[in-house]
């Protein structure tokens, strides 16, 4: 079966776009299709290019455009051609003004100040870049949010997704015989979060990791007992830790654990700000 192409469009980086895209396409997985991503897009003659390219190879267009006459030239082109296409972000921007009363900028956000939520972010992923598997353990008190768990169950990942979140995230790996670092324990424990998967889980993506590195299958690091016995290690830690928050990863996408993190933390929040006697 040949790949369906879905064209994503955007004034800006096109972030937005595509990961509403390839959310979408989680609920079709029997079918392949190929996101192809044009970015800074912001004239009408970059617009009739592209949808131009999407007549010629059959391809859906979704788009963020955040400027009203250029949304309007897409329609129109777009209906000109015959060229199906969805607007992401031009009802949500126009239902929002209504709700809020007021006139939007219409302004990509690519042309916008740098805010100091930007700056906020680079910082984190700097700081989950130095703190990666263990480096710089004096790193993990200035830390939001510690991830532990023994080796492949996402902590690296999941450290990059939730610094593009502006957390700053360090993250431990448990080793079979080896005792964590003494500044894992002395972390405020709602700070810690560990991470645990099925064996039979773990032991195939080490035995697909493996392969990947040219080693023998029957390597320590992929085989079932040897796993078996790095996970109860871990899970001797965490109960001796109970203020810990622990999850199952298991069959998991990394937005899934990310989001029951951030719920969490939410909640944790809310209860704190609840909690608080009124100034």
């Amino acid at each position: 079966m040949q790949d369906k192409p879905i064209f994503v469009v955007s004034d800006s980086t096109g972030e937005t776009a595509e990961r509403v895209v390839r959310a979408a396409l989680l609920q079709f997985p029997q079918h392949r299709v190929r996101v192809r991503l044009f970015t800074r897009v912001r004239d009408r003659e970059a617009v009739a290019e592209v949808l131009e390219k999407a007549r010629e190879q059959g391809a859906m267009v979704v788009f963020t455009l955040v400027r009203l006459d250029l949304r309007e030239d897409f329609h129109q082109v777009a209906h000109e051609l015959g060229v199906e296409a969805v607007d992401v972000i031009g009802s949500l921007i126009h239902k929002v003004g209504t709700f809020l009363e007021a006139a939007p900028l219409n302004v990509p956000s690519a042309q916008m100040p740098l805010s100091e939520e930007y700056f906020r972010r680079v910082e984190a992923i700097e700081f989950a870049v130095k703190s990666d598997d263990g480096k710089e353990p004096r790193n993990l008190r200035r830390a939001d949010l510690v991830l532990t768990g023994v080796s492949r169950t996402s902590k690296t990942p999941l450290s990059t997704y939730l610094a593009g979140r502006g957390l700053k995230v360090a993250n431990v790996p448990l080793v079979l015989g080896v005792e964590p670092p003494p500044e894992l324990y002395e972390v405020a424990p709602h700070k810690v979060v560990a991470l645990t998967i099925a064996t039979d889980s773990l032991r195939e993506i080490r035995q697909k990791r493996l392969e990947q590195l040219g080693m023998p299958p029957e390597a320590n690091y992929g085989l079932r007992d040897h796993v078996r016995a790095e996970l109860d290690f871990a899970h001797k830690i965490f109960k001796a830790h109970p203020e810990w928050m622990v999850i199952e990863v298991t069959g998991r996408a990394i937005e899934e654990t990310a989001t029951i993190i951030l719920e969490a933390f939410k909640d944790r929040d809310e209860r704190r700000f609840v909690a608080a006697p009124p100034a």
